[in-house]
């Protein structure tokens, strides 16, 4: 974002949006929580973890990468994947206060009335 407290530009609004696509797909949230659990997985043990087919889960990965959520390295034959743990944390956390938050005040309100 620009100076503090300015709007930003509508194309990083569309880089904004482009991000939040990418999470809203069930599949890479999975693929992302799994990897966030199990530390780094092949494929093979993203298809044991999550059902997904082979292709399926590499394409998934594919645009997880392109955002900077996830990295691989290869071993030997395998590629290894694994989630950028910062970012990944940051968002979960995120979301889930904000969840929090809502069901909270949800909470309260029927208490109330």
């Amino acid at each position: 974002m620009g100076a503090a407290g300015s709007i930003p530009s509508p194309q990083l609004l569309e880089e904004f949006s482009q991000f939040f696509r990418l999470l809203s797909e069930p599949a890479r949230l999975q693929l992302l929580c799994q990897l966030k659990h199990s530390g780094s997985l092949d494929v093979a043990g993203l298809i044991e973890a999550t059902g997904f087919s082979q292709s399926h889960i590499s394409r998934q990965l594919g645009q997880l990468q392109r955002a900077g959520l996830v990295s691989c390295e290869r071993d030997g034959v395998r590629t290894i994947w694994s989630a950028d743990n910062d970012l990944v944390d940051d968002l979960c956390n995120l979301v889930q206060n904000r969840l929090r938050q809502r069901l909270e005040a949800q909470l309260q309100s029927l208490a109330a009335g």
